[in-house]
């Protein structure tokens, strides 16, 4: 036992199963799972987003039981979860935590304020000592729709973080090893991944074996003022971990080297290509220092494309990453120190500050939801008035009751946005508020 070492290979890919949307999905994730199935050496727990529909599930879980006998498939929401997680060793219990803020009512046509967005959450039991057991956290944190600081939807993601941050943090209080992993959408630079870093005692795995890479595309501010130059399209796959948007997937392309691929022509990519749009969004967080756990190996897997389709196996590459434990020593590896954060009091000012600017926001658009209510109202019964009056031109009652119907039922729709969801939302972030408030109000005790 002295000089035993234990280790764990772990894969997270958002597959962009969205049925109906996602082109030649079934396809598509048919031959994710037989790569899976084919992988050696074998991943041994996987985390898998957008995976919306059973039937992919079980095509997945069939061709890969014999690698990954255990399996859950989360369900949650209107349009479901989107979750599942694979494992090696048995799922000894597993928990579908949804997010208290998940999206804009006001902005249900974005689609993930119908999706159950949260934390699929499973206990798995790799060994018989007390300490051998991995508690898994897999999500897909809301989407942006513009870049911070700017990004509307932003406190919703530090909301969604910080609950993430705090479900890692009690397992790890729990002497339990500790994965986060998932399509967070945020960058390096964000405030939700220095949230998650600093609010929980895990570890970004990418930025552990490659602490100099991006933190954003090339594009973006916050790396061009790194003052590194461009990098190639190789490079920013290999070493920066560019999991999306980079030239290496073929669903980022111009359309029309997509119709080019799809008609069948032979369409390479320029490896030396500089690569200004490639970002990663996908992580995997460890934390299980004090039990001798340390991050070995991280790379990126899922580029190949489909044999016959020739496309990309999804939008996004996965990552998997070899954690190792050594049972002879638990002190912490140096690049995983250098890795921690600590949030002064002031972050939390910054948290607050961004809650507020969002609540006034809502409070304002409802107000004009719940007016054009009554006002809906009012123009119904007007219109009835009309109809009950009106006897010489029969086309007059068709119109009024037309405008009275229509009328009403867009009334009727921002009545229930404005007066029962976003209420709902506002409750969820007076939460949200009180426990960053408690936290601050806890380390200017501390200090």
């Amino acid at each position: 036992m002295a000089d035993k070492k234990e280790s764990i290979r772990i894969l997270t890919l958002n597959c962009w199963g969205l049925k109906y949307i996602a082109t030649h999905r079934a396809a598509r994730l048919t031959e994710i799972g037989r790569q899976i199935a084919l992988a050696s050496p074998a991943p041994e727990i996987i985390g898998l987003q957008e995976c919306w529909t059973q039937q992919d599930y079980e095509s997945i879980r069939t061709q890969t039981s014999h690698i990954l006998p255990y399996s859950k498939f989360y369900f949650g929401g209107i349009w479901g979860a989107g979750l599942a997680i694979f494992s090696k060793w048995p799922i000894e219990s597993s928990t579908m935590y949804e997010y208290p803020l998940n999206g804009r009512p006001t902005a249900f046509f974005r689609g993930d304020w119908f999706v159950g967005k949260g934390v699929a959450c499973a206990r798995i039991r790799f060994g018989k000592g007390k300490g051998d057991v991995a508690e898994v956290f897999c999500t897909h944190l809301h989407a942006p729709y513009e870049q911070e600081p700017h990004d509307s939807y932003l406190a919703h993601r530090t909301a969604q973080a910080w609950e993430i941050a705090k479900l890692m943090r009690g397992a790890s209080e729990r002497g339990h090893l500790v994965i986060g992993l998932g399509d967070f959408n945020m960058l390096p630079s964000s405030f939700a991944h220095r949230l998650i870093r600093a609010h929980s005692p895990v570890v970004d795995a990418w930025q552990v074996i490659h602490p100099d890479s991006s933190i954003g595309a090339a594009k973006d501010g916050v790396e061009k003022a790194r003052g590194k130059p461009v990098p190639t399209a190789e490079f920013n796959l290999h070493m920066n971990g560019a999991t999306c948007d980079g030239p290496y997937n073929t669903w980022r392309w111009e359309k029309g080297d997509q119709k080019r691929l799809a008609r069948g022509e032979d369409v390479g990519v320029n490896k030396d290509g500089l690569d200004m749009k490639g970002k990663r969004l996908d992580y995997i967080f460890v934390g299980g220092e004090e039990l001798g756990w340390g991050v070995s190996d991280v790379k990126i897997l899922m580029t190949e494309r489909h044999p016959q389709l020739k496309c990309s196996l999804s939008d996004h590459f996965a990552v998997e990453a070899i954690i190792t434990r050594d049972l002879t020593s638990s002190s912490t590896n140096e690049a995983e120190k250098s890795n921690r954060l600590t949030l002064s009091a002031e972050t939390y000012d910054h948290i607050l500050d961004m809650i507020h600017v969002y609540v006034r926001r809502e409070r304002s658009q409802r107000r004009w939801r719940l007016t054009h209510f009554i006002a809906s109202v009012l123009v119904t019964i007007g219109c009835l008035v009309g109809v009950w009056w009106n006897g010489d031109r029969p086309y007059i009652p068709f119109i009024l009751t037309l405008v009275s119907t229509l009328s009403f039922a867009a009334g009727m729709l921002d009545g229930l946005i404005g007066g029962l969801f976003v209420s709902s939302e506002l409750r969820a972030l007076k939460e949200f508020e009180w426990e960053i408030r408690n936290t601050k109000r806890l380390i200017e005790q501390a200090q």
